[in-house]
């Protein structure tokens, strides 16, 4: 269906009508792209731990502070943790120029930048995560675990890769998904709030919030099994069979499927 033809299309917030005039787009030209970053297919087992962190073209402070504390490339219980920053455009014409130049220069510093070509906002979380995915696939793919957060988080990585190490079945023969898990909470309809979900946008259930693990095998997984994922306007996740682990205080959980709409 066309977005024109979309009841009350008219009338919805710009950024909505943005990701539904656009929500048929899957691949996007790379801008900045790290190759061997992870050393290679066969070396990128050895990583235990990948940091995958979304953050807009304007953040860097925020990039700046995650690189001395608890985003900082290191080694920890003889298990390596890597880091990357994911991220679109921003604006056009001259300044979005200006920012990719900015951005290509940090980059050449920190070598922990990949960039897209398309506008990096809130609906386009999810598209964000599918084009990382690929990415992995392609560079990464036997990286052991994935932490995805965002530039705005405080997440204490050493006790993660304690609690990743003391699991019992940390062999690769199950998926692990583990995050904050809401529960019984439906899309939001007030338009006057961020995280505004209109009728006209499907949105799944059992939506997590943005800081989770994932087994790395889960996401050859979810390419293989669902190769064209519709994106949601917010980065959203379908889980299930979850229990808790008082250890880490989360949940741990299946994973059916997470930041796109899946028929199950």
């Amino acid at each position: 269906m066309s977005a024109a033809n979309i009841s009350g299309f008219s009338s919805l917030p710009a950024g909505i009508k943005d990701f539904l005039y656009y929500r048929h787009c899957r691949h996007f030209p790379m801008l900045l792209d790290l190759p061997d970053k992870c050393g290679g297919v066969d070396k990128s087992a050895d990583i235990f731990l990948l940091l995958v962190i979304k953050s807009s073209p304007v953040n860097y402070e925020r990039r700046e502070v995650l690189r001395k504390t608890w985003a900082k490339e290191r080694s920890h219980n003889g298990v390596w943790i890597r880091r990357i920053f994911i991220s679109g455009t921003m604006d056009s014409g001259f300044e979005k120029k200006r920012l990719n130049k900015l951005l290509e220069l940090e980059q050449r510093e920190y070598n922990d930048i990949l960039q897209w070509d398309f506008s990096d906002t809130f609906y386009n979380l999810t598209l964000k995560q599918i084009l990382f995915l690929e990415w992995m696939e392609r560079n990464c793919p036997k990286a052991r675990f994935l932490l995805n957060g965002d530039d705005d988080v405080f997440a204490n990585t050493d006790n993660m890769v304690d609690y990743l190490q003391s699991l019992k079945d940390n062999d690769g023969s199950k998926h692990l998904f583990a995050g904050h898990l809401i529960q019984n909470v439906g899309p939001i309809r007030s338009s006057g709030s961020k995280y505004f979900i209109p009728a006209q946008a499907h949105l799944p259930a059992k939506p997590a919030r943005q800081l989770f693990f994932l087994e790395s095998p889960l996401q050859s997984f979810l390419l293989d099994d669902y190769p064209s994922p519709q994106p949601q306007p917010q980065s959203v996740t379908i889980i299930t069979d979850c229990v808790e682990d008082k250890l880490f205080t989360l949940p741990v959980c299946l994973v059916s499927a997470f930041g796109f709409s899946i028929d199950l």
